[in-house]
């Protein structure tokens, strides 16, 4: 069967989303495959493996290469996504590799405040003690102990550094 040039990058994006190893493996042997390209939500493989908490996809695409910041039509990276969903295990990988902590989307919004505002309490410690800087602002002049508070987080208000005087 004849590929058209789409064809195989929307196999990788259907094998990244579902997590399938092997077939990302192979896909990537394709030298023209643009293994950063984005889908019209401006979402690459990587970011639609670790949206859907597939580790080893995950694992395999940044050992390949794929960037780490790419943003998606929002503007959210994957280390944005796994800290709202709550992935640690792909929170971890992605900081090891070197993803950017403090990268903002659209709002202003940072993988640190999706945490705080979805109560991914692990992921929040695992981004402080990662360096994350929990002093930027969103777009409305929030910070994420300030989403903490907002959502009587009280765990994330703690190691964001709040205070039972506040």
């Amino acid at each position: 069967m004849a590929f058209t040039s789409s064809q195989p990058i929307d196999l990788l994006y259907d094998a990244a989303r579902r997590g399938e190893v092997a077939v990302i493996r192979q896909l990537l042997q394709n030298p023209q495959l643009d293994l950063n390209a984005q889908n019209g939500k401006g979402h690459s493989a990587l970011i639609l493996a670790t949206y859907d908490d597939h580790l080893d996809a995950a694992r395999l695409l940044i050992e390949r290469g794929a960037d780490l910041n790419l943003q998606d039509a929002s503007g959210n990276t994957a280390l944005m996504g796994v800290a709202f969903k709550g992935y640690a295990d792909i929170a971890r990988l992605l900081i090891e590799a070197g993803a950017d902590l403090n990268r903002t989307n659209g709002n202003g919004g940072t993988a640190l405040m999706f945490a705080t505002l979805f109560g991914r309490n692990e992921i929040v410690k695992i981004l402080l003690d990662a360096g994350a800087d929990a002093t930027l602002k969103d777009v409305r002049g929030l910070t994420a102990l300030h989403l903490a508070g907002q959502q009587g987080n009280e765990e994330a208000w703690k190691l964001l550094g709040g205070s039972d005087d506040e």
